[in-house]
């Protein structure tokens, strides 16, 4: 496995050496920035799944009997929760986001989660469950069979399962009820926000959209947003103007920064990394343990105990370290070129990153995760 991580490693310094010798790709604005007010919204419900052929929560199970007879006497038919045997129903989460300028009327997905301990939802029918957001209000209802493909079988302690048994994804599985109150009519001011926030991404934005629409109605509020004034032709129609502004083409602009993950030894290095002149020696030690049993056992008929005999034995090898100078260097196909030169390991190249970062010869971040 470490040796996949060696080789995957060179594949990507590799490709990305060989693009960051290429000029820095522009984005549309609608791909780096958002539109203040216009998002997703987070809904959740909680719901029942019935069917599921004796797979479902454990039979007692008292959040399951408590949930179906709250079901049931909203139905007309009073009973209560001791009363329940059941063993086809699951207690579920269910969860969904409504799109911006979602319609009564229209279907959005959801994603249906056991709460409990069934051993799977497939083949069962989710039950009318109300989806509330933040504000409590209900904005869907969500209803419908559940399939995720693959199965679960087993008997006595044995089971073999194919795909996640327990998560289920409805493709318009629930009706928008209500719409989240939000218009764009009469608005004479507009704020775009960033994804990534960036001082030089936000002015480059402004002035692109100064530029283009002649004037100065964009201007950068801080590191993440640009305030807008909707030009006095486009207030009538303020779709089209922002249909406009979410075409124009900037260059994004980031922070140097180098990704590290310890734990498979890859390592990601973006565009704009830098080192100084600095000389890079580093060595390698490996402990090698071997443990041999040996076991004595006595003749048949004597008094004598088995006895079990360790013999362990120590080996400490350490290569020489080799001392490697790294030149200032300009772009990042060099960088990756100078540390290559070292002949290191994927896990040997975090050390040396790390410890490059610690000395203050390396001019990018280094986000270990």
């Amino acid at each position: 496995m470490f040796g996949l991580s060696k080789y995957l490693i060179i594949l990507l310094t590799a490709i990305v050496a060989v693009f960051s010798a290429l000029p820095a790709e522009s984005a549309r604005l609608k791909d780096v920035a958002f539109f203040d007010g216009v998002r997703s919204n987070q809904l959740v419900g909680y719901g029942l799944v019935v069917g599921l052929g004796g797979k479902g929560d454990k039979k007692g199970a008292a959040y399951t009997n408590q949930s179906v007879a709250n079901m049931l006497n909203k139905l007309g038919m009073k009973i209560k929760p001791r009363d329940l045997s059941l063993k086809n129903t699951a207690v579920v989460v269910v969860t969904a986001e409504l799109p911006p300028f979602s319609k009564k009327g229209s279907r959005i997905d959801v994603l249906v989660s056991s709460m409990g301990d069934a051993k799977t939802l497939q083949g069962g029918t989710l039950l009318v469950t109300p989806l509330k957001g933040p504000d409590g209000n209900v904005y869907a209802v969500a209803q419908g069979a559940v399939s995720m493909g693959g199965f679960v079988a087993g008997i006595g302690g044995a089971s073999v399962s194919k795909n996640h048994q327990t998560v289920a994804k409805l493709p318009g599985g629930a009706f928008v009820e209500k719409e989240v109150p939000f218009s764009l009519e009469g608005k004479r001011t507009l704020a775009l926000t960033l994804r990534h926030p960036d001082f030089t991404t936000a002015e480059r934005a402004a002035n692109m959209i100064n530029m283009s629409f002649g004037g100065e109605m964009a201007r950068a509020l801080d590191s993440g947003s640009i305030g807008i004034v909707v030009p006095a032709e486009y207030r009538d129609n303020i779709v089209r103007f922002i249909s406009k502004v979410e075409r124009l083409v900037i260059k994004e602009d980031s922070i140097s920064k180098v990704v590290v993950n310890e734990r498979t030894g890859t390592v990601v290095i973006g565009e704009n990394v830098t080192i100084s002149t600095v000389a890079v020696s580093h060595g390698d030690i490996t402990v090698q343990i071997n443990t041999d049993v040996e076991v004595s056992q006595p003749e048949a008929l004597s008094e004598g105990e088995t006895v079990v005999t360790k013999t362990e034995d120590i080996k400490v090898v350490e290569k020489p370290a080799s001392l490697v100078l790294l030149k200032q260097t300009v772009t990042l196909g060099e960088v990756v070129t100078a540390l290559n030169e070292v002949g290191v390991t994927p896990r040997d190249l975090v050390a040396i990153l790390q410890a490059l970062k610690a000395a203050g010869a390396m001019q990018a971040e280094l986000l270990v995760i």
